[in-house]
Formats: structure tokens, C-alpha cells, sequence
């Protein structure tokens, strides 16, 4: 495995930066310095500018609008996007649902669907989870029945934990259309106009006071069969093929890189005239643990990119990669509350705006608690980190 980059792949990366630094919304690097919250237009002002330069879908193939970037100029990609605080692309549509789109899709929905993810004038949700069946996915209940007239279905169901469903216009939804064969052989991958009669979606504030994400009820919802991605009752091929995608990405090591340099700089400063946090050696421990950890995360990953340009498969790393990345993705966060201290109480947030001479304590501090909320879901989504626990089990040691 080489871990130098070539000269070509320098100047790739020299092109990313001057790219970034020319062309990142400033307004939107104004909200996220300020703390804050970001609305749909918010993240397609990034999307669209990535979709004009054709940087948009970095995974995707060139025949299907994507940049060509070998797995290295991806990585590259990822660091520098993490090194300048971009946000991140919501990946529904373009890390999620387009992937399945152009392997199993037809030529007509390749056509009809993918223009509108790459150029965000889609927004799309997910809906997999269900109450009762969110680890154990293959449970899930939302039945859809195939009109006489075999032109299309009728879904009836709720999803849960719908993250930005109320923006959505299109959602990609597992449902049962076989309720007397096994489990992952009677589901179906539909493709669902938002704004179809018969969806309701009812906001679920998180204990951060955000709304993220949602309940979504479908009542005789009307589909058409066309929308149907692949073979009925194949469904699981789908989401297998998607929770694959959705795993690797989740890792978040640029992203994570970046968080620990800002618990170093938050700890390397004296706050109510107190020392710095980083001249205590149990909290400097922690972050030297959290460094190594994601150091080796990282080489893994590297490990994964190199396997992958050799056409390997990842293989078992995947599920590690989400693993780990999600626990400290979590820990990061876990750090920067104890920084806070008593000014990351969830009831400070937003107190004494305006008040200049008295402010309640440091900006950063204000988003200590929710993001440290909004963080426990990681080891959760994608697959829980237990059911990875018990794939890597069957993958690597046969059990």
C-alpha cells in the first residue's frame, strides 16, 4: 500500500483546495461560524455548485454523470472537504438511492431519476426503519399489494427516524409485498413521490431541540409499478447493495480529523481563567487515545481503498469501518461536552443572545449538548454496531 501521493494527485489536491477557497458559499460559511441552523437551501447552495462543476457524485460512474476520480482523488477529496468545514452533501440521493438506481435500474429510470440527483432539484428521504423494525430491518411491515390491473401498488405502513422527510420530494421505501415468504424474500424497493395523497409526516424533535427527523404514515398510497427498482420481492438485494454504500461513508475520518483539531484548539485555551484543559494529563490522555483509534481507522481505510483499486472487495472492513468511525464520531463528541463543562447545559443554548456585555460563556459551547445528543444515533443507523459485530463474526471467523 502506498502512502505517497504522486504529482498528478497533488495537483489534484492543490485543485480541490483552490477550488473550495473560490467557490464555497460564503453565506453559508457565515451560518456555520455563527452556529446556525442550516436550512434545505442552505445545503443545495453547495450541492449546486458541486453539480455545475461536475464534482457532485464522486463515486459514480462517468457514463452516469460522475467525475471519473480514482480512489485516491476520492480520499483526497474527502480530507479537503473536511479540512475546510464544508458540509456535508445530504447522501439520500446521491450516496444512497442513485447507486441503486444506475445497478439495478432500468435504461427509463436511469433517465428519469438521476438528472434530478445530481442537480439536487430532488430532495430525497429514506424509509427503512419502522416502530419494531429498525435492526432487525427484515421485519419491517409497511405492505404494498399489486392492483388488479397489475399497474400499481397500494402501500399502506409508517416509517420512523425519517431524517428530513419534510423537505423530501421523492423517498426510497423498503415494503412487504410477499407477506408469506421469508423475511428478506417478500420485500420490494419502491421508489414514492412525496406529495402523493396519503403520506403524512409528523416531525420528532430531538432532545437537541432540532427537527431532523420523522414519522411518516402512508395511508392507500398510490405507486406506480414502474416505480418499482428491480424485481418484486428482490427488494433486499437493494438494500443490501445500499446499506454497503451507506456503511463506508459513515466512517467519517477526514471529518473526525478535523473534530480533534478543534478539541485541541477548544483545550488549548484557558476559559474562565482557568489553565487549559489539555495541561490536565487524565483529559490529554483521552485525546491521545482518540488520535490513535482513529489513526488506525484511518489506515484501515486506506487499506479498503487500496483493495478497492485493485478491484478487491472491502470485505468485513466495511462493517469495522462503521464500527469504529461511529464510536468516535461519539467520543469527539463526549470531549468536547466535558470542555464545556457546566456552559454546554442544553438550557444555555441561545441565552443572552444579543447581550454582548454579558455573554453565556464560549460560542462553541452552544452546540456542545446537541451535538453530543444528535451523535448517539451513529452506532445505530446503518445497521446497529451489534448486528455488525455478529456479520464480521459470520465473515471473518465463520461463526
Amino acid at each position: 500500500m502506498d502512502l505517497e501521493f504522486s504529482p498528478e494527485e497533488i495537483a489534484f489536491r492543490d485543485e480541490v483546495r483552490a477550488f473550495i477557497a473560490e467557490n464555497y458559499p460564503a453565506e453559508l460559511r457565515g451560518k456555520q461560524d455563527e452556529g446556525d441552523d442550516l436550512t434545505k437551501e442552505d445545503f443545495l447552495s453547495w450541492h449546486r455548485v458541486l453539480a455545475k462543476k461536475g464534482w457532485i457524485a464522486p463515486a459514480w460512474p462517468v457514463e452516469y454523470g460522475g467525475p471519473g476520480w480514482t480512489a485516491t482523488q476520492r480520499y483526497i477529496w474527502s480530507e479537503e472537504t473536511a479540512r475546510a468545514d464544508c458540509i456535508r452533501i445530504m447522501p439520500f440521493g446521491i450516496t444512497m438511492v442513485g447507486p441503486v438506481i444506475y445497478t439495478f435500474g432500468t435504461p427509463e429510470q436511469k433517465a428519469r431519476f438521476l438528472p434530478g440527483i445530481l442537480s439536487g432539484d430532488d430532495w430525497w428521504c429514506q424509509g427503512y426503519s419502522e416502530p419494531g423494525a429498525g435492526s432487525d430491518l427484515a421485519s419491517l411491515r409497511t405492505r404494498a399489494v399489486l392492483s388488479d390491473d397489475g399497474t400499481h401498488y397500494i402501500v399502506n405502513g409508517q416509517k420512523t427516524w425519517t431524517t428530513m422527510a419534510q423537505h423530501a420530494d421523492w423517498g426510497f421505501f423498503l415494503v412487504r409485498t410477499n407477506p408469506d415468504a421469508k423475511q428478506q424474500e417478500g420485500i420490494s424497493f419502491l421508489l414514492i413521490d412525496m406529495k402523493t395523497p396519503g403520506i403524512t409526516v409528523r416531525p420528532i424533535i430531538t432532545l437537541g431541540g432540532e427537527h431532523e427527523v420523522n414519522e411518516v404514515f402512508l395511508e392507500d398510497v398510490k405507486v406506480p409499478v414502474e416505480n418499482r427498482i428491480y424485481e418484486e420481492n428482490k427488494g433486499w438485494t437493494c438494500a443490501k447493495f445500499l446499506l454497503a454504500h451507506e456503511r463506508a461513508g459513515i466512517a467519517g475520518v477526514a471529518a473526525s480529523k478535523r473534530g480533534i483539531e478543534k478539541i485541541r484548539d477548544i483545550a488549548s485555551t484557558e476559559m474562565d481563567g482557568d489553565r487549559p484543559l489539555l495541561s490536565n494529563p487524565f483529559y490529554r490522555r483521552k485525546v491521545a487515545e482518540l488520535e490513535m483509534d482513529l489513526t488506525a481507522l484511518e489506515f484501515t481505510e486506506l487499506r479498503t481503498l487500496a483493495n478497492e483499486a485493485a478491484g478487491r472487495d472491502a470485505g468485513a472492513a466495511a462493517n469495522v469501518l462503521k464500527i469504529k468511525g461511529s464510536e468516535i464520531q461519539q467520543r469527539i463528541t463526549e470531549l468536547v461536552l466535558e470542555a464545556a463543562g457546566h456552559y454546554g447545559a442544553p438550557y444555555f443554548r441561545g441565552f443572552g443572545e444579543g447581550d454582548n456585555e454579558h455573554p453565556i460563556g464560549p460560542e462553541w459551547a452552544n452546540r456542545a449538548a446537541p451535538s453530543y445528543y444528535n451523535m448517539r444515533k451513529t452506532t445505530i443507523y446503518g445497521g446497529s454496531n451489534e448486528v455488525q459485530r455478529n456479520i464480521i463474526a459470520k465473515m471473518v471467523l465463520g461463526l
